[in-house]
């Protein structure tokens, strides 16, 4: 039997050519630029000669074809100068606050008359539950699941059908809006060694507590001669908002508040079901609790802080204390 393969066109993302291998994008940004040259030569053909004409418009028609061909990481130069330009255009300065910032009081408007004010951070993600439940707002509700990975290419012709058709049928399950997300993130050995060399001297013979010596010196010359990268694959499902409360008051709140629960729940269940149809297809998913998806999340916004400490407060969880005593320290 021969391997069981699918062909994936190449150009599965690439945008619909109209005229010359041109897209609808580049021909909306050529085509003027090409009338314009043209009715600026019609109306100066009489007054400029045409090499001075041509010298004069060559610079024009370089910006447009920068615009509309070349591309950087695969991001045309349009796209890049609109961002630019929005970027350009966000402040610099972004804190935790409520929106509008209040002003600063006169006597430190005084010092710094020219200081502008931070802009509000807004995040995504509104609040984290417990269950792993991450509130959108107006995006609904979304979770994280982390998966493992299997071995295609060891795999028999008829095992690989049947991974791909298990693949495919929770794909075609699918109802709502999924991101497969593969990426690599350094790994810490430092908790490791500490371990080693904290129960080395615990183990019942010498020989024991030399090889986890041993075993831990070498963990630590491995991280100080190589950077060691691990791949993590996640799967974020996002249940859209079904309705959203209007006007404002009591009523509203309940109403944008019932229905994030009901997205939570419809994500929950979308969550267990993907963990059931990957097991088919012998992948192990488990959905990240609160905890763990907000350690996603720092990561994700700081990949070069060190692990969120297991021990720290979820947010908007209270941080309270086991008695006065602790209290009053």
């Amino acid at each position: 039997m021969s391997p069981y393969t699918v062909t994936i066109p190449a150009n599965l993302d690439h945008e619909d050519r109209l005229v010359g291998n041109l897209t609808a994008r580049q021909l909306a940004i050529l085509t003027p630029t090409a009338l314009l040259v043209w009715a600026l030569y019609l109306a100066t053909s009489t007054l400029i000669p045409f090499p001075v004409f041509a010298a004069l418009a060559v610079p024009l028609i370089g910006v447009a074809a920068a615009l509309a061909l070349a591309e950087r990481d695969g991001v045309t130069v349009d796209r890049l100068a609109l961002h630019a330009l929005a970027h350009a255009r966000r402040p610099r300065r972004l804190i935790l606050a409520p929106n509008p910032i209040p002003a600063l009081p006169a006597w430190a408007a005084a010092a710094r008359p020219e200081a502008p004010l931070p802009a509000p951070l807004r995040l995504p993600a509104r609040a984290i539950r417990g269950d792993g439940a991450i509130n959108l707002g107006a995006e609904g509700v979304a979770v994280i699941v982390a998966c493992t990975t299997v071995s295609f290419a060891l795999r028999t012709p008829n095992e690989q059908a049947a991974l791909v058709g298990a693949f495919g049928g929770w794909l075609n399950a699918l109802t709502g809006p999924v991101q497969i997300l593969v990426h690599a993130q350094p790994i810490n050995l430092a908790p490791a060694i500490t371990l080693l060399q904290e129960r080395a001297a615990g183990l019942p013979h010498p020989a024991l507590e030399d090889a986890a010596l041993d075993h831990a010196r070498f963990l630590g010359e491995l991280a100080a001669t190589r950077e060691l990268l691990g791949r993590q694959v996640l799967i974020v499902l996002r249940e859209p908002s079904t309705a959203h409360g209007t006007g404002t008051g009591t009523g509203a709140e309940a109403r944008r508040f019932g229905d994030a629960e009901a997205a939570a729940l419809r994500v929950l269940q979308r969550a267990e079901q993907t963990t059931r149809a990957l097991a088919a297809a012998g992948i192990t998913a488990y959905l990240l609790d609160g905890a763990q998806a907000a350690a996603v999340l720092a990561a994700a916004a700081d990949p070069t802080a060190p692990p969120m400490d297991p021990g720290q407060a979820m947010p908007d969880e209270p941080i309270t204390y086991g008695n006065q005593a602790e209290a009053r320290r």
